[in-house]
Parts: structure tokens; sequence; C-alpha cells
């Protein structure tokens, strides 16, 4: 080979190598490479909100659920009409709340536009605060948490920034504001689902226990957003929730409230 091909060819490896160098550095400019899948669009709602809540110093009950220190940890439990917002006059159901300025502009818009979809489909409408006694806090600390319904104080829905910010999670914790709790500890369940005990990790067994509820004679939901996913609090992954009669049902949630998730809202507030 004589040097004008080999000199050709040295320009060609130059060019391969500075090309990869440039797709390396937009693609460590955009925070991830072309190849690269966020984990959390493959989880369901209550895997992210587990693994956002990880290593939490606060007690928390059925892995998201803040107890108040104003008020009986289970009064909402069996008695969801003891936690709901009051209804105007017109029937609306006015939730003030007010969105921590530590979030940025994109992140406040993802809040509203899931709070903008119970307006849309019920009688709830989450208004800015104006000098509200009972509001919601809407804040990015540790975790994805929230108070189980009116409190009728200021109550805190904590919402952590690159990680909690997402369509699904922030339904989720609102229904726990509303006076929902999780799908799996409904009465009924065990004529749904089959809760494998032995699966899961020995502290967290009580996040299973089954409550006294009022179903607001409602279908139990698989698709519910308030449903635990298939392996929470699974040892080493190990599925703790198991569909019956058919075990391959899908369970767990990851876009939005499902149908039945709007007629309970529907039904507890009478809109």
């Amino acid at each position: 080979m004589d040097l004008l091909a080999k000199a050709s060819v040295l320009l060609l490896l130059l060019l391969s190598l500075s090309n990869a160098q440039t797709d390396n550095m937009e693609e460590a400019e955009n925070g991830s490479s072309k190849e690269e899948i966020d984990e959390s669009e493959l989880e369901d709602v209550s895997s992210i909100i587990f693994r956002m809540n990880n290593n939490s110093m606060e007690e928390l009950l059925e892995g998201d659920l803040v107890l108040p220190k104003t008020r009986n940890a289970m009064k909402c439990f069996g008695a969801p009409d003891s936690c709901r917002w009051p209804k105007s006059s017109n029937g609306i159901v006015k939730v003030p709340y007010v969105v921590s300025d530590n979030y940025e502009s994109d992140e406040k818009e993802t809040i509203r536009n899931a709070m903008k979809e119970f307006a849309e489909k019920t009688c709830i409408h989450f208004v800015p605060r104006n000098n509200e006694r009972a509001y919601l806090s809407l804040e990015p600390r540790f975790g994805c948490k929230s108070m189980m319904g009116y409190v009728g104080d200021k109550q805190v829905v904590v919402l952590q920034r690159f990680g909690c910010i997402k369509h699904a999670v922030i339904q989720h914790e609102l229904l726990h504001a509303l006076g929902f709790y999780h799908e799996h500890t409904r009465s009924d369940r065990d004529q749904h689902v089959k809760i494998n005990w032995e699966n899961i990790i020995k502290d967290f067994t009580h996040n299973f226990d089954k409550n006294d509820t009022d179903n607001l004679g409602t279908p139990y939901d698989y698709g519910s957003i308030m449903h635990y996913g298939r392996t929470a609090f699974g040892k080493d992954r190990k599925e703790t929730i198991t569909p019956i009669p058919n075990p391959k049902a899908a369970i767990g949630q990851t876009e939005r409230m499902s149908d039945i998730d709007i007629l309970r809202v529907n039904k507890l507030y009478k809109c």
C-alpha cells in the first residue's frame, strides 16, 4: 500500500472516531444513550412509589400513607364518608392546593394536568389556595406519599422530583388525599387475589392487611391506579399478589385512573 492509500485509510479512521465521540457527547448532554430505557416507564405505579420511598425515615402505612398526628390514623378505614372534602352548594368539591416553587415549570404543568383530569371526569376541582385553612401542599420532599382523606388543615402531598412527577403517581397520591386506599386491602379481596405471604419481606407483611371497607358497590378492579403490583414488597422480586381465578390477569397501573377509579370518586362524593 502506497503512502497516499495509507493516508486515506488513516483519515477515514480519524473521521469515524470523531463521529463516535460526537454521538457520545450528545448522549451525555441528553442524559441517556440511544439504547438506554427509563426503567420507571416499565414499572407499575406502586413499584415506582415503593422504590422512591425506600429507606424513608418516616413511618408509612401500606408503603405511602403518612400517619397524621392530628387524628386517629385509622379514621378513614371502613368509613370513607368521614374523610370527604366538603362540597359547595353548587355540587363542586373544591380542594385548595399550593405547589412548591422548588418544582420546575414543566413539573408544575405535569401536576396540574393530573389534577385537571379529575375536574373533567368528576366533581372534584383542585383550585389554587386563597386563604383556606384546609388545603393540599404539594412539596418535593423525599419519596411519594400522602395522608388519607380530609384532615381539615394543611396536609402535605410529597412528590419527589426525578421519580414521583408522573401523571399516574400524582393521581395515586391525590386519590389517597381524597380518601381512597389501596385496592388489595378491600374487604372482599380474597375473592379476587391470593396474597402469597411466604414471598413478602418479613417486616412488610402489615402492608397486606385486609380492611373492613365500604366498596361503594363497585367491582374489584385489577386495573385500578390504587392496586399494588404483582411483586410488591416481594423477597427477591417474588410474586406477592396473584389474581384468581386467572393468575395471568394483568394487575397494576402505569398511566392514569381507571374507569372504576373515576366511578368511585363520583360515588363517594355523590357527583
